[in-house]
């Protein structure tokens, strides 16, 4: 190893996203990824608890930022409206489908990554929900919005990593959004 380079985690992350795209998820080890991240096996498990965490690591940031702008959303607001504030929030984290695109690519040719991103929403969904009952919102109504919110962000996502989308990915998400409102009126757009 050489001397000391700084973001370990970014580096492990784009080593694991070539070498998952070039062998399969399946076929790589964690110790190639840290040799071609120039870094070695236990630093890898000080970042990224297993294999499969390497393609999730700044899911815990989003969510978090996600949660936050629904609390701190105006207390006037609808709870659809609230969540609404948190997509925008999270649109703010993409700038660039082409880097996205990969991964998720990796993501959609492996079972166990397919199963981690579900658990990921889960978990996302259910701290919204809380962050709306915390709001006073009662139940059903906090979960209702809060499995909507992450409905339209995996629908908005996935609209947005098109190769055709030439949009921001908050327009996406605001007419994604926009669409599932018409959709429970009975008027599908």
């Amino acid at each position: 190893m050489g001397r000391w380079e700084p973001n370990a985690c970014g580096r492990l992350a784009q080593a694991a996203l070539e070498l998952f795209g070039e062998r399969g998820y399946e076929q790589t080890t964690v110790a190639e990824i840290a040799q071609r991240a120039g870094l070695t096996e236990r630093t890898y498990f000080r970042h990224y608890a297993d294999k499969c965490e390497v393609m999730f690591g700044k899911s815990g940031a989003l969510q978090e930022q996600f949660v936050t702008a629904v609390a701190e959303a105006p207390k006037s607001i609808a709870p659809i409206d609230a969540v609404a504030a948190g997509l925008e929030s999270v649109a703010q984290a993409f700038a660039d489908p082409r880097e996205y695109r990969q991964r998720q690519a990796v993501i959609a040719a492996n079972a166990e990554l397919q199963e981690r991103e579900l658990t990921k929403y889960a978990s996302m969904s259910a701290a919204i929900a809380d962050a709306l009952r915390r709001r006073g919102v009662p139940e059903p109504s906090a979960t209702l919005a809060a499995e909507a919110g992450i409905a339209v962000f995996k629908v908005g996502f996935q609209l947005w990593l098109s190769a055709s989308e030439e949009r921001e990915i908050s327009q996406v998400m605001r007419e994604t959004l926009d669409e599932l409102k018409a959709v429970t009126r009975g008027v599908p757009g």
